[in-house]
């Protein structure tokens, strides 16, 4: 009990180091994680997609991978936490920004 109450402790106090800066300064922002926000990427709704957009997409979601899904096409249905999907209609519009 001893030692897990020990842990307990230390883990704390290295946890508490880690905190924001007191100092007034900004913190230093987060590397990218790929994780995927397709919020940031609704921009493209309504546009022709090419590859510009879907750079420019997946560059502003923040995501590591991109594709387009065309009407009926077959796709895998895994969860990609770091993918962008962006649906087309028969004219090459993009009508959906999702993640995964």
């Amino acid at each position: 009990m001893r030692l897990l109450i020990s842990i307990v402790a230390s883990t704390s106090v290295l946890v508490s180091a880690c905190g924001t800066p007191t100092t007034g300064q900004a913190p230093e922002p987060a590397p990218v994680s790929g994780r995927c926000n397709a919020a940031p990427a609704q921009f493209a709704v309504g546009r022709n997609a090419d590859a510009a957009l879907e750079n420019e997409a997946r560059a502003r979601a923040g995501a590591k991978t991109v594709r387009t899904l065309k009407p009926n096409q077959i796709v895998t249905m895994e969860f990609n936490a770091e993918r962008l999907s962006l649906s087309v209609d028969d004219a090459g519009r993009v009508t959906r920004v999702s993640c995964g």
